[in-house]
């Protein structure tokens, strides 16, 4: 091969290596600036996630105040457990949950076999004692009239008045026996002990029955009065003297899209528990259409008034640490504080704050468990109002 080609060989070699090299270069080149351009939006999407944005609220007023609700559970104003008063099977029932019963009516009957065998023997043996009186009787009068003949002596007479006391004393026992056995007897028929409805049957015909509430004695019926209604709600020391004997309270069902109802207070304790620090309150609530069910939960709104001067808040700003309930302020820079406060009455989906807070403070609203004093956040541009 001469010289020339070599030559020309050589330069093709060097320019393709040239070439391979150039591109090289030229992707090493797009691969760094690539990476540039990844680790800057990795460093601004890392900076982006690194925020917490929050919401916050200002705390509001009590204003004019707003009345107290608390829960409070409906029950029959009068409750009754029907047992029986006599051993014995149930021949057979009349009435079943649901049913309107007046006061006597009929609920079931009961067959107590020893009671009747029991009331047989006590007439025989009444029968055995008048016959016994009846004899005691005529023979202290025989022998009352042989003393006015000075035939017998007072001695003997005594002994025969005595007799005769005895058998009287036997026959009015007995008398008395006969009548208990009658008594409960008369129990083998199972009433109702006033106007109302059936609300529980525990027994079918053929049960053995036991007389009494203690021991195996089991409730036969329950029977409860439903109109009007009547519950018990426990208001706060605080509130106690502005509760009054008459007031008319507001009753409320949740599932009822807060349908209401009205009620009156009917008494008070009049004296606070010292455990709950809280003054028992009775309220009847009228039923007469039987639209409220007995043990329903309901709301009961009082006409107390709140202290319009306590500033209110959202339940859902509350923090609750091992220190104490607090509630996380934001100042102008984003920076976090967590405040101590001493919550008031809680009014369900508010709470009323006593201490700690001010009605210029920004509470942040959904606060996270994690979130610490001293974090940085970051604020929407204008804190929105408390809507309740």
């Amino acid at each position: 091969m001469s010289d020339t080609e070599n030559s020309m060989i050589l330069k093709r070699a060097k320019f393709v290596v040239g070439g391979i090299v150039g591109v090289l270069v030229i992707g090493a080149v797009i691969v760094l600036v690539l990476r540039s351009f990844q680790a800057g939006a990795l460093e601004s999407s890392t900076a982006l996630h690194a925020k917490q944005y929050v919401t916050t609220i200002q705390p509001k007023s009590g204003g004019e105040g707003q009345p107290l609700t608390l829960p409070g559970t409906l029950l029959g104003v009068i409750e009754s457990t029907v047992y029986a008063r006599s051993n014995g099977y149930v021949v057979r029932w009349l009435q079943d949950i649901g049913s309107s019963v007046k006061q006597g009516q009929l609920l079931a009957e009961i067959a107590a076999p020893e009671i009747d065998q029991e009331l047989s023997q006590a007439v025989s043996s009444r029968d055995q004692a008048a016959a016994s009186a009846a004899l005691a009787k005529s023979t202290a009068d025989r022998w009352q009239a042989l003393r006015q003949k000075d035939a017998v002596t007072q001695q003997d007479l005594d002994e025969r008045l005595s007799a005769y006391n005895q058998a009287e004393a036997n026959l009015a026992a007995v008398n008395a026996n006969v009548g208990r056995l009658r008594k409960l007897q008369g129990f083998n028929q199972v009433v109702a002990p006033f106007d109302g409805v059936v609300t529980r049957r525990n027994v079918d015909v053929g049960d053995l029955v036991n007389a009494g509430n203690g021991g195996t004695g089991q409730a036969l019926f329950a029977v409860a009065q439903v109109d009007p209604l009547r519950l018990y709600v426990y208001v706060p020391q605080a509130y106690a003297r502005q509760v009054k004997i008459g007031d008319a309270v507001t009753v409320a069902l949740a599932e009822r899209g807060g349908e209401q109802y009205r009620g009156t207070v009917a008494r008070t304790a009049r004296a606070i528990d010292a455990g709950t620090r809280t003054m028992q309150v009775e309220i009847r609530v009228p039923n007469p259409g039987n639209s409220l069910i007995a043990g329903s939960y309901v709301q009961v709104t009082l006409p107390i008034n709140v202290d319009a001067r306590a500033l209110v808040v959202p339940t859902n700003v509350l923090l609750f640490r091992p220190d104490g309930t607090r509630i996380a302020l934001v100042d102008a820079r984003g920076r976090v504080h967590l405040t101590l406060v001493k919550l008031g009455t809680d009014f369900g989906t508010t709470v009323e704050v006593l201490s700690g807070l001010s009605d210029s403070d920004h509470v942040i609203l959904n606060p996270a468990d994690s979130l610490a004093d001293g974090d940085m956040v970051t604020l929407p541009a204008e804190p929105a109002r408390s809507g309740g």
